[in-house]
This record gives C-alpha cells, structure tokens and sequence, in this order.
C-alpha cells in the first residue's frame, strides 16, 4: 500500500514565536477572484504556526460543493487535494441554477444549455399555471448538466492549483491529539492499475466531506443520519418539433400521482429533455411516480426515446452533525437540500466555498494550523444566511404538498403575479425581497381562501369516497 505523507509532520505545530495578529486587507479595485487569492487574513494567537510547508486539506466528492471548495483552498495558498470517484457522474438532478450563481461563481455561458423564462406549474386536475411574467429581459434560470458543471468546476479548481486524484475514499482515521493527521485510507484509479485500483493511504491536517448524501467522511465524524428522498430521473430525446416547445420553458407537476410529497418535473437539456420525481415517504413506487410523470407529459414528449437513466438519495434536512474538529460537511454530505423546491446545486457550491473560505482565514493563507472554532465559523455563517430560508420551505412543503385539495391551491397561488415576483427575486438573487405591506396582506387573504377552498374540495372528494 503507497502512503503519502505530510512533510516534516512531526513537531510541525510548535507555537511560532511571533504572535502578532494579521489585519484583513483586500483592495476593493481587485476582482472577485483575484481578490480571493491576495486575501490577508486574521489568525488566532493560538494558532500554531507550520514548519516549512503549507497546511493540507482534503476534499473529498467533486461535485459543486467539492469543486468550489478545491479551488477557494487552492487560490487561497492551501496545499488542495480532491478525491473523485466518478469523474463523468450524471447525478438524477434536474439541474437548475439561479441567476446569481453565474455571476458570483463565473460560470461561462456555454456551460448552460438553456435559458429558462417561462415555467408552468400544473396541478394535480392537470390546470396548468404560466409562471415567468414578472421576469426581466435579461434574468433567467439556467439549466445545465451535472456531468458538464461538476467537470468544469473541478477543472478549474485544478488550474488554481489543486491536485485532483480519480479516487475512492474508503474511510479516515481520526488523530489521536491535537497534533497528528487524519490519515485517509482510498483507493487510486490511475488506468495503470486497471478497474481494481491501487489502495493507498494519505495524511491531511484538515477534511471538508463534500461526498454527497451517503457521505463515508459524515460517517466516520458519527454525524448522524437524516430523511432522505429517492430522486428517479430518465432522460429522454425527443423529436425536434417538440423539444422547440422546451426550449426556454420546463414544467413542474403536483398530485398524489407523481408523489406524495414532492413534484416531477420536465427540464429542457441541451438536446433532450429530463424527466423525473422524488419521494421520501414511498421510496418503493418511485418508478409508478416516474410512469405517472411521464404520463402526465405524454403529449410532449410522445415519440421520445431513453437516453439515460439515473436514481440517488436527496437530503430532506441538515445533518445533525455537520463538523468535528477539523473536519466538516458540505453540500449533500451536510444535508443542504431545500424542502418543497429541491434545490441543492447553489447551497452546495455556496457551502463549499464558505468553509474553505473559513479554512484560509483561520490557516492565514495556509500557514498556521487549524482548529473547530474556525471552522464553526462557516456553520455559524451559513445557519445566520440560509436558514430561514430551508424552514420557510420546510412549512410551505407541509402546507401544501399534504393533498390534492392543497395542491390545487398551491398552483392557484402561483397564479398571482406578486407571488411569482417575490419567488422569482428571492430565488434568482438568493436574497429575501422586500414586500409591499398591502400585496402582503392581500396574498395572505388569498392564501387563507385558496387553503379553504383546498379544504372544502378535501371533503367533497371524501364524500364521494365513502
């Protein structure tokens, strides 16, 4: 077994005789990425400073929060090492991205292969809802492909200098004091070695498990299990004619037919379209509710054929542990998946990004230790900006997804263009937009009317039932 070992890693977290604090200093006419890489960071006083090399940190998964994190480590001055298993993963994600995400992580626009303005939302009656109307000329939602944004991401993370190994992490030990490693035990595909790979071991000052919602890293932190849905996708090509009618548009359907307690989607791709659903509650009938989805589009998408297919476990909540000593979870591995929308691709690459941005602070650029107050930084951080959010969502999914009555008030809801504006603002930009007091009471009336009728409607059909 090879074993890669840290330089000089005896004796390296000696205290550093000079305990003066380093002041932040960033020049504001630098660009966001430049201004990452010069940044000059506070350190503890406690912190003990290296000995003749950088700190090492590990991220293990390559997906957006892994790819993120790599290259934020790496621009800030940290020795990056990315562990991934499946370099072309095709993870079942419907794959929409805000419009902020572009510009705060410079994604090029060639990576997007749709720009979506128009959404329709149809209820479980099959009453379908336009949604977009209040979008501005230049705002959309991008779609992209997992394999394509998870490459690109890694790529560039490796261009900042982090060395990226096609591997699997198999488990870590954990140090026994404060000054010795984690040592991480993987298995190394390299081609030479052919499909069995060669087992290897390497030592790390610091770990960030980025490796998704059957994360090996939370397992070996004990941090905890959590809800999890079933997310079923199928990728289907379909004649030309129709894919014009995808073109800038995707589709969300509701009702007990598609999932008990989700939705199932239709999302255009660059030359075919992604159909799929999810579920926490009835994990066995995910394929009756992908058979439901496609049927509910079958109009759309008749004469359409398979092209891929893809299942994986989504988080419904935030692990209950997400970090342990200088070890901590992003992205899926932390649970970072919102309730009633599903998103994830955003949270995970924010998330990743804030813990390493945590690391390169409390490291001061890489040349001091770290400890779990630094990195409790980020989770305190990330908790303080996102989530209220999750909770919001988390009661919007119990109000709404609990039946076809509720359901069909939901879509009604969507219907009214202030909604579709305050949705829109805060899911494009990530920030919560500011209300109008009097819309806010008239959706309020309206919400607790649409919830009534929802109610009405329930009984009926139980009558009927009887």
């Amino acid at each position: 077994m090879a074993t890669i070992t840290l330089k000089s890693f005896t004796g390296l977290r000696q205290s550093s005789p000079d305990q003066t604090n380093f002041i932040s200093h960033v020049p504001s006419s630098l660009s966001l990425p430049q201004r990452r890489s010069s940044l000059k960071v506070t350190a503890s006083r406690a912190s003990p400073k290296l000995a003749n090399r950088k700190l090492r940190v590990a991220v293990i998964g390559g997906g957006p929060a892994g790819g993120a994190a790599a290259e934020t480590l790496a621009q800030g001055g940290i020795e990056t090492i990315l562990i991934e298993r499946k370099m072309d993963n095709c993870k079942p994600c419907g794959g929409a991205i805000p419009l902020c995400m572009v510009g705060e992580f410079n994604l090029p626009l060639d990576i997007i292969d749709r720009r979506v303005t128009k959404m329709k939302m149809i209820s479980p009656s099959n009453i379908a809802v336009d949604i977009g109307r209040t979008l501005k000329e230049h705002e959309y939602i991008g779609m992209v492909r997992r394999e394509v944004l998870d490459q690109y991401l890694r790529e560039r993370a490796e261009k900042s200098g982090a060395t990226v190994i096609n591997g699997l992490f198999l488990k870590m030990d954990l140090p026994e004091n404060w000054d010795t490693p984690y040592v991480l035990h993987y298995t190394e595909y390299d081609g030479k070695t052919g499909a069995t790979g060669q087992k290897k071991t390497m030592e790390v000052d610091a770990v960030i498990g980025a490796d998704g919602a059957n994360s090996r890293v939370a397992k070996s932190i004990g941090a905890g299990d959590y809800d999890y849905a079933i997310a079923f996708q199928e990728r289907i090509r379909i004649p030309d004619d129709k894919m014009t009618y995808y073109e800038d548009l995707a589709e969300m359907y509701v009702g007990d037919d598609v999932s008990p307690d989700f939705y199932g989607w239709v999302f255009p791709k660059c030359d075919h379209v992604a159909v799929g659903t999810g579920t926490v509650t009835h994990k066995g009938d995910i394929k009756k509710f992908q058979l439901a989805t496609r049927n509910r589009a079958k109009d759309k998408i008749l004469g359409g054929k398979i092209i891929r297919v893809e299942a994986h476990p989504i988080p419904e909540h935030p692990r209950p542990r997400r970090l342990s000593k200088r070890v901590a979870l992003v992205g899926d591995a932390a649970g970072y998946v919102t309730k009633c929308s599903g998103e994830g691709i955003y949270f995970a690459a924010k998330s990743g990004r804030m813990c390493a941005e945590a690391i390169v602070e409390g490291s001061q650029n890489g040349k001091k230790m770290i400890d779990e107050s630094d990195l409790r930084k980020y989770l305190e951080k990330w908790d303080k900006t996102y989530l209220p959010t999750y909770r919001v969502l988390d009661v919007l999914q119990k109000v709404f997804y609990r039946s076809n009555p509720a359901r069909e008030a939901f879509v009604e809801m969507c219907g009214d263009e202030y909604v579709q504006k305050m949705t829109f603002d805060s899911y494009l930009y990530k920030r919560v937009a500011p209300g109008n007091p009097l819309a806010d009471l008239k959706l309020a009336v309206n919400t607790i009317g649409s919830v009534f009728r929802a109610n009405a409607l329930r009984r009926e059909i139980e009558k009927l039932n009887v």
